[in-house]
């Protein structure tokens, strides 16, 4: 299949179950969804939200569901009444956990294993996981580009729990449940959570922190360029099993990432000044080693992991996405990043 005009798609269900309802990912689905555009569809749009999480920036069409991944018995009831197709995606996960790092495992991995089992007997038609870039690890060189064939090489307890949460959806696939994968890096967008949003203070303020010299690739998603993959992946009639690497059409380096930052801040009428703050390379291999030592005695600090990411390379090819699902992202970074600083104001943020 190498033409768009040769997929074999299939219809939109009569039900849409979303996990994750409530979250950065899940507010822009489900709008997406309820809404009249592109992606817009009728029918039974079924979100589950944790009880601590506020809805009211939901579309009033949804219908939420109160629980957690982690109990079982909510899940039952996200599926109760449903009748006719029902395709299932899964965004829920925790990628910085405030209690412990056991977190990983109980809402990733345990989490996972739990949706899958509940869209089995379900009698799920379809079935999109969410997964990362975690479980493959980083680049070995700026260069490279992960593949669709490559070996799991998880980074750190966040990587090892969405591998784990992956193999449980191949285990589910065993067991005869049709589902996929898509593998989003970092992304950004409308929805964004504070550290986002705390990301384009220090932007702003020419702090963000620059190791070496900022020539680190990495490939980042819009938002709305992912809502696209996940549909494409539901409604494309392919193998179940498989996953797609989605993200924006190419990498972006650090330094580029940071200076389209300033220039869409100063397009909406920010004062940015100089980003100053540049830090030896080692710098981020002093803070992965506290990250390591951190995360094995069951504790999380955001800051440290951050930094002992930002000299890493995490690329990816989109190829399989275009070539299988017709996938074809439509927002490039400076746009993206205009549209995040836009919602950001409409929601009153002070950047």
């Amino acid at each position: 299949m190498s033409a768009v005009s040769e997929l074999t798609t299939i219809d939109t269900p009569a039900n849409t179950v979303v996990t994750g309802a409530a979250g950065w990912l899940g507010t822009g689905l489900v709008a997406a969804l309820a809404g009249d555009g592109e992606y817009g569809r009728g029918g039974t749009i079924r979100g589950l939200i944790r009880r601590e999480e506020g809805s009211s920036h939901l579309p009033e069409r949804v219908e939420l569901i109160t629980g957690d991944v982690t109990d079982p018995a909510s899940l039952d009831r996200l599926f109760d009444g449903l009748t006719g197709d029902i395709d299932v995606i899964h965004t829920a996960g925790i990628i910085h956990p405030v209690k412990s790092t056991n977190e990983f495992d109980a809402i990733n991995h345990v989490g996972t294993r739990n949706v899958m089992d509940a869209a089995r007997r379900a009698g799920a038609r379809r079935v999109v996981h969410v997964s990362s870039n975690s479980p493959f690890g980083t680049n070995g060189a700026r260069n490279d580009r992960f593949g669709n064939d490559e070996p799991y090489h998880p980074y750190l307890g966040y990587g090892e729990s969405k591998k784990d949460a992956e193999l449980a959806v191949l285990e589910a696939v065993g067991d005869g449940l049709n589902a996929v994968m898509v593998r989003p890096p970092w992304f950004y967008g409308p929805h964004q959570p504070a550290r986002q949003t705390t990301f384009f203070t220090m932007v702003r303020n020419g702090k963000f922190p620059i190791l070496g010299d900022g020539g680190q690739v990495r490939s980042m998603t819009y938002i709305d360029n992912l809502v696209q993959g996940i549909v494409r992946a539901e409604l494309t009639d392919t193998k179940p099993g498989l996953g797609w690497w989605i993200a924006d059409a190419e990498p972006y380096t650090v330094v580029e990432i940071v200076e389209t930052v300033g220039d869409a801040l100063r397009a909406e009428g920010f004062d940015v000044k100089p980003n100053k703050l540049k830090l030896p390379s080692l710098a981020g291999a002093v803070a992965e080693k506290i990250d390591t030592a951190t995360q094995k005695a069951g504790r999380y600090i955001t800051q440290f992991h951050v930094l002992g990411e930002m000299n890493k390379n995490i690329a990816v090819d989109i190829s399989a996405a275009r070539r299988d699902l017709g996938y074809d992202p439509q927002v490039a970074l400076p746009e993206g990043m205009r549209n995040s600083i836009r919602w950001c104001l409409g929601q009153g943020i002070e950047l």
